[in-house]
């Protein structure tokens, strides 16, 4: 199985992940765990998990084998961004925002991310801006602003306007996070850049989530909280990054972006099938204008023929 097989495979497994995450989230999340604490116990598991896999890597591989270089000190602002953008905003706004509104919501709001990097990219990296993209882009935000104006509260959550509204965020925070880090994912070591995002991110987080964490009440947890707390933090947050920066390395960043279409679908059969969310004509047009803008953004122009 060559190294593009697997890549494929990882961001694969990565999107069934986040897929059922979005409901088996809400079981624990806020009953037993508070969001900024959840994310502050996600950062500093994966960061201890990413340093161990590290050091693991370098006894057990030839030290010649391992690419360890050093981080240039002009490069250390850019990863404390990267560590802003991609884990402590992202993450805690993702988390915030699933514990008010549905897992449905939230994985068409996360559709936007890659409509999001197309905007960025065209300032940050100066890339062709076309007619399809901006249609692509107005179609993508009319469904967001839909699904956030014409939301109602539901058992699964109470409010979805303002839940939908910081996913969004999140969203807008993942997209300059994946436009940032590239350049360093060219020079370092995936996993050199990831371990150094989380560690910085540990800072950040910390002030938010302490008081949370010190308020759980870990003798109302069962064995089934236990599975979903340890699906969290080993699955949706170090299997997800590891096996995404991976990917990095073998796949565009378009490819790895066109995998996140399939996450709505998946969400919604787990959310409907296990979890009682219902289905209403918001969810389904805002996710055809969603799907649609994702389309035209990501769709190559044919070269014309001289």
């Amino acid at each position: 199985m060559n190294a593009r097989t697997i890549a494929h495979l990882a961001v694969l497994a990565v999107n069934l992940i986040y897929a059922g995450g979005f409901s088996l989230t809400k079981v624990i999340m806020p009953s037993l765990i508070l969001p900024k604490g959840f994310i502050l116990l996600r950062v500093v598991v994966a960061a201890l998990l990413f340093w161990l896999y590290f050091l693991v890597k370098k006894i057990v591989v030839s030290s010649e084998k391992v690419n360890n270089k050093k981080i240039e000190r002009n490069d250390l602002a850019r990863l404390m961004l990267c560590a802003l953008f991609g884990v402590a905003v992202n993450q805690l706004l993702f988390f915030e925002g699933l514990a008010l509104t549905t897992p449905v919501h939230a994985a068409l709001m996360m559709l936007t991310t890659p409509i999001l990097v197309v905007v960025l990219a065209s300032f940050i990296l100066q890339e062709k801006f076309t007619w399809n993209k901006g249609l692509g882009i107005a179609l993508g935000l009319i469904g967001a602003a839909i699904l956030i104006i014409l939301s109602s509260t539901s058992a699964l959550g109470s409010n979805p306007a303002l839940g939908d509204f910081f996913v969004f965020i999140n969203a807008v925070s993942y997209s300059i996070y994946l436009v940032m880090v590239k350049p360093l994912m060219a020079k370092y070591a995936p996993l050199t850049v990831i371990r150094w995002v989380f560690l910085f991110a540990i800072i950040m987080v910390l002030p938010f989530g302490f008081h949370e964490i010190s308020m759980i009440d870990w003798s109302q947890f069962n064995t089934q909280s236990y599975w979903i707390l340890a699906y969290v933090l080993l699955g949706m947050t170090f299997l997800a990054y590891l096996w995404n920066i991976y990917a990095m390395k073998e796949l565009s960043p378009s490819v790895i972006g066109a995998y996140i279409y399939m996450q709505p679908f998946l969400a919604a059969i787990i959310a409907v099938m296990f979890f009682h969310e219902d289905m209403n004509w918001v969810k389904v047009l805002a996710g055809a204008l969603i799907f649609s803008g994702v389309y035209l953004v990501s769709k190559k122009r044919k070269p014309s023929a001289r």
